[in-house]
C-alpha cells in the first residue's frame, strides 16, 4: 500500500478536522463518503439524522452506494442505536429507503404498536421480504435433515418379503458379492419401516420472547413453519414472557407469528415449560427446544424440577441459548449448568446449524457431544 492510500484512509478513519494530522486532500468521491460516514459517526446523540430530516433516505441510499452489504447493516444497526432512528421506522417513505435484514425485522416487531395504516403495511412487506429470503437459504436443508433422519430412524431391519427396501439392501451388501455366481448373498436385510398413522415425531419450540432474544424469534419462526409442513412431524410453536401463548395455529405464516410475538417484558421460563409438559403424549417421541438466554424471572426450582421429570420420561429436551449469527450470546451460566447437569444440553447455535441439531435430536444422538462436533460450545456441568 503506498504512503498516498495510507494517508488517506487515516483521513476517512479519523474524520478530518485539524487533529487529524494526516494532511490528506480527498477526492470528491472520498468527500461524499467522508460526509456519509460523518453524518452518522461524528454527531451528537441528538442526531442529525433525526426523522424529520429531509436527507435521510438519501443517506440510506448513500451507504449503499458506497458501502457493501455487509457494512450497510452495521451502520444501519448503529445508526438506530447512536441516532435514535427506530423514530424514522414509522414513516412508510424512510422504511422503503432501508435495506431489510434480521436486525430491521427484529426492530420492526418490538415497535408493531407504533405503527398504523401505510406505515403497518409497508412494515409488512419489508418483514415479508427478509422471511422469504430465509426461507430460501434455510427451507430445503432444514426439510432434507428431518425427513433424512425420519427415514433412517423407520428403517426396519427385520422387513417381510414385500417390505425390503432393495436399494438399501444391496448397497448394505455390495461386500458379499460373489463372483462366480454373479450375485450378492443379502445377509443383512433393510426395509421400509412401518409409519403409523399421525406423526412419528412430535417438536416443540418454546420460545423465549424476552427483547434479548429478538433475531432467534425471528429465525424460531422460519422454522416452525417449515417444520410444519413436514408430515412426519407434528410441531408446536409456542412464545412466552411472563404469559404463555401459543402459535401452532399460525405456524404457517412466519410473518403473521411475527406480528403476534411481544417482544420485551419479563421471563418466565418455568410456566412456559410447565405448559409445554401439559400437552405431551409421547415422551419418548418428542424433542422439546427450548429457545432462551435463562434469564428466569419465574421459579427457577420448579424450572429444574420439570426438566428433570420430562427428561426422566424421555423426553429429548434442548436448551438453545441463541438461535442467530450474532455471536457468543449473554446468558445465565449458572443456570444452564445445572439443566447441563440433569441431561438437557445447552448451547447457541447459528440458523444454517439447526437442521442437522434437528437431525441429531430426532436420531437420539448425544447432542452435547453433537455441539462439540461442530464447534457449537456446549455448556459444561462443570460450570455450576
Amino acid at each position: 500500500m503506498s504512503e498516498i492510500e495510507r494517508l488517506r484512509r487515516w483521513r476517512l478513519v479519523l474524520g478530518g478536522g485539524p487533529a487529524d494530522g494526516t494532511g490528506a486532500d480527498l477526492s470528491e468521491h472520498d468527500l461524499r463518503l467522508d460526509r456519509t460516514l460523518g453524518a452518522l459517526y461524528d454527531s451528537d446523540r441528538s442526531g442529525s439524522l433525526g426523522s424529520s430530516s429531509p436527507s435521510v433516505p438519501r443517506w440510506l441510499g448513500d451507504i449503499r452506494d458506497y458501502f457493501p452489504s455487509s457494512v450497510v447493516q452495521v451502520m444501519q444497526r448503529d445508526a438506530f442505536q447512536r441516532l435514535d432512528l427506530k423514530r424514522m421506522l414509522t414513516e412508510p417513505e424512510m422504511l422503503e429507503a432501508v435495506q431489510p435484514d434480521v436486525n430491521l425485522v427484529a426492530t420492526l416487531i418490538s415497535m408493531r404498536s407504533l405503527l398504523g395504516g401505510r406505515t403497518k403495511e409497508t412494515a409488512r412487506l419489508v418483514v415479508r421480504k427478509v422471511v422469504d429470503q430465509l426461507m430460501k437459504r434455510l427451507e430445503e436443508p432444514l426439510r432434507q435433515a428431518v425427513n433424512g433422519a425420519i427415514d433412517r430412524a423407520s428403517i426396519n431391519r427385520r422387513p417381510r418379503h414385500a417390505e425390503i427396501d432393495w436399494n438399501r439392501t444391496i448397497r448394505a451388501n455390495l461386500r458379499h458379492y460373489q463372483a462366480e455366481y454373479r450375485t450378492i448373498i443379502p445377509e443383512t436385510r433393510l426395509g421400509h419401516g412401518r409409519r403409523s398413522r399421525g406423526s412419528l415425531k412430535d417438536v416443540i419450540l418454546c420460545i423465549d420472547q424476552s427483547g434479548s432474544m429478538a433475531n432467534s424469534v425471528v429465525y424460531s419462526s422460519i422454522f416452525g413453519a417449515v417444520m410444519a409442513s413436514l408430515p412426519a412431524v407434528s410441531t408446536r410453536l409456542v412464545v412466552f414472557d411472563t404469559e404463555v401463548v401459543d402459535l401452532t395455529d399460525d405456524m404457517d405464516d412466519p410473518v403473521e407469528v411475527l406480528f403476534s410475538v411481544q417482544l420485551g417484558g419479563g421471563t418466565d421460563i418455568n410456566r412456559a415449560m410447565g405448559y409445554c409438559a401439559s400437552r405431551i403424549t409421547r415422551p419418548e417421541d418428542t424433542v422439546l427446544v427450548l429457545i432462551s438466554d435463562l434469564y428466569e424471572g419465574g421459579v427457577e426450582a420448579g424450572l429444574l424440577s420439570q426438566a428433570q421429570r420430562l427428561v426422566a420420561a424421555g423426553v429429548q429436551v434442548v436448551a438453545l441459548l441463541a438461535l442467530s449469527d450474532e455471536g457468543a450470546p449473554s446468558y445465565d451460566r449458572s443456570l444452564a449448568a445445572r439443566l447441563v447437569a440433569l441431561g438437557v444440553p445447552a448451547f447457541a447455535c447459528t440458523p444454517d446449524l439447526f437442521p442437522d441439531l434437528m437431525a441429531a435430536a430426532i436420531r437420539k444422538q448425544d447432542l452435547g457431544a453433537w455441539a462439540a462436533s461442530v464447534g457449537a460450545a456446549a455448556v459444561p456441568a462443570a460450570e455450576r
